[in-house]
């Protein structure tokens, strides 16, 4: 084993996990993955926003888009018209106008003008992420040095587990994604409020998922809170957005979003698969020895 990688369930969990994986698809696939829940090669537009929230902010995203590229092709207008018309070449005497109020307070006025109406969406979308309607689902994730655990209260469920990145052989080998696919998913009903607590057992940590609009800091210490309602079922990805250590890119975070049937089977299951487990009891991890200076 290389001094400082990561191994946290032994050869019988790693085959498990990617039966399960492949066993539990759902309705979700392939192709629907490639476009939704997950980047794609040559991305150049956010995620499929799959709540009103990430929905808002993409169109906020959009209008930033048109807003800029107006603002970029008047300057560059301007600065073409000044360089062909009042070159040296063009005006060898050269205006001695120094002062111009109505320019001066067409320059300071429009660009507040053009400030204040980019602040007031960007308010609202910020008061959606952190006004938190009544939820349906609680679910609390912890960041660690380098995955998540997650846990469903007691009146949920009550229990706790541990989602950890596939290695690539097995992520190929169940049809997933590479660095994104993990062995046990967060899973929650479609088109109910699921309540987000976040916090961080160790360092700084950060959960990132982009389709949901969702970034909130994972804090030793501190329960930071966020929300979403997913409108439309499948399997969606996200990372932790802090560089937390030498395995930051490691630590994916993948939710499936099901019908309420399908969200009640899993959760009874759950209830058996994960109480048997005490929490933390099989949570391996090699330690990283720091070089003596």
């Amino acid at each position: 084993m290389r001094i400082g990688q990561f191994r946290c369930f032994t050869a019988a969990r790693r085959t498990l996990a990617a039966a399960l994986a492949g066993a539990t698809g759902l309705s979700a696939s392939t192709g629907a993955l490639a476009q939704v829940g997950q980047p794609v090669d040559w991305q150049i537009a956010m995620q499929t926003p799959v709540t009103a929230t990430a929905q808002n902010m993409y169109g906020f995203h959009t209008a930033l888009v048109w807003i800029i590229t107006v603002i970029t092709l008047f300057v560059g207008a301007l600065l073409l018209i000044v360089i062909l018309r009042y070159n040296e070449r063009k005006n060898p005497t050269p205006s001695k106008t120094s002062h111009n109020t109505m320019i001066e307070v067409a320059w300071t006025v429009i660009p507040i003008l053009i400030l204040v109406g980019i602040a007031i969406p960007s308010f609202r979308i910020l008061r959606e992420q952190l006004v938190i309607p009544e939820p349906d689902v609680i679910v609390k994730a912890t960041g660690h040095s380098w995955y998540w655990s997650y846990e469903y209260p007691t009146d949920q469920g009550g229990f706790v587990f541990d989602s950890l990145m596939l290695e690539d052989d097995e992520a190929a080998a169940a049809g997933l994604p590479r660095l994104l696919a993990v062995d046990n998913e967060v899973v929650v009903p479609v088109n109910k409020v699921v309540k987000l607590q976040v916090t961080s057992a160790d360092v700084l940590h950060a959960f990132a998922l982009p389709s949901f609009g969702l970034k909130i800091d994972a804090v030793p210490g501190r329960l930071n809170e966020t929300w979403f309602e997913a409108e439309r079922e499948g399997v969606y990805y996200g990372q932790c957005s802090e560089l937390c250590g030498a395995r930051h890119a490691f630590m994916p975070i993948a939710i499936r979003v099901v019908s309420e049937a399908e969200y009640a089977s899993w959760l009874a299951e759950a209830q058996t698969r994960f109480a048997a487990t005490e929490y933390g009891a099989t949570r391996v991890a090699a330690t990283i020895q720091e070089p003596v200076r």
